[in-house]
């Protein structure tokens, strides 16, 4: 950060002569009554998306850990980023950081150091045994070093840091700088600095900062006019001192001066930052943290000894030991992802599994109004994470998002709803509050499948199967063989099925491979379910419907005549999807995220791999064959595209990744360089991770295929290639993210991304990490984790 050799003074004047005389007034007053100036000052944004961990204390649901704390945070680029209290979506912090002073220099820890994060506790074999971070970072002249530990207090709504600054070369002053968005939004905070805390407030949520070490000044500021950032760049030093930022609410940041350190001193703090819905209730939360201490709060935290912690949750895994031997980095990437997909689960409503903790191009979004970004319910996601859930053995997790997807499912009593019933809402927050109302018709079919999963295993007697087929699994049957019209909130369409109102990208009314696959296996499953309970008529319609929709899986979505003719498939192979029934006939599939308008022929996706992992289709069906070398065209032009290979410093061989389909445009612009939410023409959705692990899946079912068992020699070859792809797609702590950069168009980012990195959207995605987990339990097994043997025994041709 350059210095500017100016003096607070000549800011403040110059400030004042372009204001009027009434505002200078103003701000003059303020100035007297040590009120912050600048209000709301700079519109606020969310901190960038690409998380390198996330972390929340374990909590059991029979009580054995304690009272429960309800705080999550994330980091990112080696600071904390977004910090939610409350309901899991709720953030309540932006970012903190350390600002760092010395001879000549003003640094901000966020763009001028280099970060490096591990895991606190960790087994023999370096796999993690909790969500406790270690993150050093350190400026790129070697000046000083920043060490932050990381965690949550279990039984308090604390968050707990322990900071350790190192003076390397010459003098340094470190300024703790917070940027609160209290009530998840970034624009209507109040905050107030004393000489023993820091505090922020809105709409009746509150936060204290409460250190273990003196401050030597606080300012409460507006960003970007009065914050104590804005003060630093003036001439490197602390000039002002706000004690609050008075009545008026906006975008407020708060600092504190530690002590100077000569070269070579160590200094330590320990920070806490309580929350509540009282100041004293945040304060007094902060304090006794601090007073219980870093080291008893860590090994509740982590579950040592007598604690309940995260090293409990890891031994209540069965499955996790014995797929240890399918990964290629040892168990690392696995142990993260199960805390990973447990940490995403809201505490007031058990069982409610979120996409992501985090907002996707969270730098360049608006904070100004409550948003949830991914940090909300959608069922199809909910679906992969439940079934790794299953994976690993977690049978309690598994139940309750089970008995939870109930709250999602539209019924007469639904608020708005003025139509048809038995379908599942497409995005809601964890409280059942719907978001977005679309009709997705894989995500009513895929509670039933899970139902299904979980009588099979035995978690679901008769009983209870009975109970939930009559109250949730037989309405949405119901709705998957005869649709209806909808009328929910303003969006009133009329459902046909297997047409939907959208498939699996949100974006897209018509018929879907991947979408069909999952409405033939919801139906077989609820056919199967129907005649367990003794509603065979049921069943009976169920399977009709099923049978006709797998036998016009060709004539609906499987061209004969598109204009992709790799090898001598001429022209043969799945699309993405067909308004109109009629592959052939190139119907315009609208243009969405600032991409144009597009034949349907030129549009594929690898979604018709699905109709094999359920049973739909045999891996060695003529149309998946004739349609894999299309999906594997690496000369067709990047925009249509969607099969790129990587290669990693120092890792031998070349691995295989996906976008979602040709002409996405979801993601950052390949012209500018820009994020995603312009809705220009050159933005481009990037390659997906979850791809890789869909075909290995595939691939599995391939070799299995051919001789009916698959070899040690087949297993090696798909563990180094589809998983050891997604454990390099991971991010150095361990996050699988939404999209990794492809090389395609400009990249002028402050930080750019390297092929294969994790871009700005989403991560952890918890899709991602259930994709991973399953793939990896599916080699162990030898045989498709999400295969429907009823499914597959029905088709099998």
């Amino acid at each position: 950060m350059r210095l500017e050799r100016k003096t607070g003074v000549v800011i403040l004047m110059l400030f004042l002569a372009g204001c009027s005389t009434v505002t200078a007034q103003n701000i003059t007053q303020n100035i007297v009554q040590n009120i912050a100036p600048g209000a709301p000052g700079a519109p606020s944004t969310w901190a960038f998306a690409g998380k390198d961990g996330i972390g929340t204390s374990y909590e059991s649901y029979d009580g054995r850990t304690g009272k429960i704390s309800k705080v999550w945070f994330s980091v990112a680029r080696g600071i904390l980023t977004e910090t939610m209290y409350g309901l899991i979506h709720q953030a309540q912090i932006k970012d903190m950081q350390f600002l760092i002073t010395g001879d000549g220099f003003v640094d901000s820890e966020k763009n001028d150091t280099v970060a490096t994060i591990d895991y606190l506790d960790k087994d023999a074999a370096g796999r993690p045994l909790s969500l406790a971070y270690r993150i050093i970072t350190r400026d790129k002249q070697g000046k000083y070093e920043i060490e932050k530990r990381i965690f949550t207090d279990p039984d308090r709504n604390v968050l707990f840091i322990r900071v350790i600054f190192r003076a390397l070369k010459g003098n340094i002053t470190p300024y703790l700088y917070l940027n609160p968005h209290v009530n998840n939004t970034g624009s209507g905070d109040i905050a107030r600095a004393t000489m023993t805390g820091l505090y922020a407030s809105d709409s009746g949520t509150y936060l204290a900062l409460k250190s273990s070490g003196k401050f030597v000044k606080t300012s409460a500021g507006f960003v970007g006019v009065s914050d104590g950032m804005t003060d630093l760049k003036d001439n490197g030093k602390m000039d002002w001192h706000y004690g609050s930022t008075g009545k008026k609410t906006g975008n407020v940041a708060l600092m504190a001066e530690l002590g100077t350190l000569k070269q070579g001193q160590v200094a330590r703090y320990d920070f806490a930052i309580g929350f509540g819905h009282s100041a004293a209730a945040s304060t007094q939360a902060a304090e006794a943290s601090l007073a219980e201490g870093y080291d008893r709060i860590l090994a509740r935290y982590d579950g040592k000894g007598a604690y309940v912690g995260w090293q409990d949750y890891i031994a209540s895994l069965p499955a996790l030991p014995g797929m240890v031997s399918s990964t290629t980095d040892g168990g690392k990437l696995l142990y993260t992802s199960a805390m990973v997909l447990k940490a995403q689960e809201d505490k007031t409503y058990p069982g409610a599994l979120i996409a992501s903790l985090s907002n996707p191009w969270g730098e360049t979004s608006s904070a100004d109004k409550a948003a949830t970004g991914y940090k909300a319910v959608w069922p199809r996601d909910f679906y992969q994470t439940t079934m790794a859930f299953l994976a690993l053995g977690d049978r309690q997790t598994a139940l309750k998002a089970f008995q939870y997807l109930q709250k999602l499912q539209v019924t007469a009593k639904t608020p708005g709803n003025k139509g048809a019933s038995g379908w599942f809402l497409q995005k809601t927050h964890v409280d059942g509050v719907h978001e977005w109302i679309s009709v997705q018709l894989d995500q009513t079919a895929m509670p039933i499948m899970l139902g299904w999963k979980l009588h099979q295993a035995g978690i679901l007697s008769d009983a209870r199967l009975r109970h939930w087929y009559q109250v949730m699994l037989k309405p949405a049957a119901d709705f998957l063989v005869y649709g209806g019209k909808v009328n929910l909130d303003g969006n009133i369409a009329q459902v046909n099925p297997p047409w939907t109102e959208q498939e699996r990208w949100e974006e897209q009314p018509g018929y879907s491979p991947s979408t069909t696959a999952a409405v033939i296996t919801g139906l077989v499953t609820a056919a199967d379910i129907a005649r367990t309970v003794g509603d065979n008529a049921s069943a009976q319609r169920y399977l009709k419907a099923a049978d006709d929709d797998q036998a016009r899986l060709q004539s609906r979505m499987f061209t004969t005549t598109g204009p992709f003719n790799k090898g001598k498939n001429n022209g043969r192979y799945f699309l993405r999807i067909t308004p109109h029934q009629n592959p052939n006939n190139n119907d315009k599939i609208p243009g969405k995220n600032g991409r144009a308008a597009i034949g349907e022929r030129f549009m594929m996706d690898a979604g018709f791999l699905e109709l094999v992992r359920y049973g739909v289709l045999p891996a060695d069906n003529a149309a998946i064959l004739d349609s894999l070398p299309e999906l594997d065209d690496q000369s067709r032009g990047d925009s249509l595209r969607l099969h790129y290979d990587f290669t990693f410093k120092g890792v031998k061989g070349v691995f295989l990744g996906w976008r979602r389909y040709g002409n996405d445009g979801y993601g950052e612009d390949a012209d500018t360089g820009r994020n995603y939410g312009r809705m220009t023409p050159g933005q481009r959705g990037r390659v997906w991770p979850i791809f890789t692990g869909e075909r290995g899946h595939y691939e599995l079912a391939l070799d299995e295929s051919r001789t009916g068992k698959v070899s040690d020699k087949e297993i090696d070859a798909l563990k180094n290639t589809y998983v050891r792809a997604m454990e390099l797609f991971a991010n150095d702590g361990m996050m699988l993210p939404e999209q990794v950069w492809d090389g395609v168009g400009v990249n002028s980012r402050s930080h750019p991304y390297r092929r294969g990195e994790g871009t700005d959207s989403a991560t952890p995605l918890a899709w991602a990490h259930a994709e991973y987990i399953k793939l990896v339990r599916s080699l162990t097994d030898r045989k498709v984790w999400d295969y429907y043997q009823v499914v597959g025994k029905r088709y099998k041709k």
